[in-house]
């Protein structure tokens, strides 16, 4: 997964949603046309390891969470991805040689954009049950998705990675599938809240591994929340921030974008694509914002300054 492979060929790991990394140019301008292709289909052509040192690999999958329990069963969860990317590392060793496979690695660029799905599930299950979140379901649920969070970087880490983009969760409480709950349209501020406590958690692990246990971490915070906050749609361009372009019923949000659902006339003008996945000239404005627009939208340097940082 991921559009922001950089000069050195990256091996990106976790874009569920493709919040805020859809687009070509921020792709180009750091040395490739498009996104890399997925693991499953290099492996399946015996393509993986050409790819792996030349154009990067995905290893997204779509539904896919930080806990292994997130639509389990219909996806590859990011642990999962992390074992497919050891395998893939193992390959690289046999084929450059460990030393050679390393420096590749460290100059690397890995990619997360990973959680939201979590965070629908969580709230599903909690819908189940008839009741709201407690204190405890809260610390338990942001406990777990750190824990795993932490476990995958650090495990990459060791592999040899050593240069991530984090694109953190943004305001879940505002797609059309969750929009459509409400009879206002309106968001759901319990989750948008929800979604800020766990992005203040990341911030403070990824400042934690860096300054106390994985020397030579560096990494890249993109704010995917504080840039929808922060973005006037209107002015943006677009026409809808509400509804999906490609579903169905209200908001177009009662259906899943599939053949024969219904079409909005101009894509580029809906913030949503369909009741979930922002549009892609959506994703573009936030790829632009993290890979070298204003500071406030990535800590503590942008993608761009990390593709470009000296690896260790």
């Amino acid at each position: 997964m991921g559009h922001y492979e950089l000069a050195v060929k990256a091996l990106v790991v976790s874009i569920v949603l493709g919040v805020a990394v859809a687009g070509v140019e921020p792709t180009r301008n750091v040395g490739f046309e498009k996104s890399p292709r997925a693991y499953l289909e290099l492996k399946a052509r015996s393509h993986l390891i050409p790819s792996a040192i030349t154009s990067g690999v995905s290893y997204a999958s779509a539904g896919s969470g930080i806990l292994d329990s997130t639509n389990a069963g219909g996806n590859i969860p990011l642990s999962q991805q992390v074992r497919l990317f050891q395998s893939t590392k193992a390959e690289m060793d046999a084929t450059m040689g460990p030393p050679a496979a390393s420096r590749q690695l460290s100059k690397s660029f890995f990619l997360f954009g990973v959680g939201s799905n979590d965070f629908f599930a969580f709230a599903t299950e909690l819908a189940k049950q008839n009741r709201s979140g407690t204190q405890g379901d809260v610390a338990a649920f942001y406990g777990s998705l750190i824990s795993n969070y932490s476990a995958a970087i650090t495990e990459l880490y060791k592999l040899g990675a050593r240069k991530f983009g984090i694109i953190n969760v943004g305001p879940v409480g505002c797609v059309p599938r969750v929009r459509v709950l409400n009879a206002t349209g309106g968001c759901a501020d319990g989750m948008n809240q929800l979604a800020a406590g766990f992005d203040a958690a990341l911030e403070s692990l990824l400042a934690g591994l860096a300054a106390n246990k994985l020397p030579g971490f560096a990494y890249s915070l993109a704010d995917s929340f504080g840039f929808a906050a922060r973005t006037d749609p209107l002015a943006a361009g677009f026409v809808s921030a509400d509804s999906a372009c490609c579903g169905g019923g209200r908001l177009g949000a009662e259906a899943d974008c599939l053949p024969g659902a219904t079409l909005c006339a101009d894509r580029d003008r809906f913030l949503f694509w369909d009741r979930v996945h922002p549009s892609q000239r959506s994703a573009m404005l936030s790829a632009q914002a993290y890979y070298d627009g204003p500071a406030q939208f990535t800590t503590p340097i942008t993608f761009k300054q990390l593709a470009q940082k000296s690896s260790y």
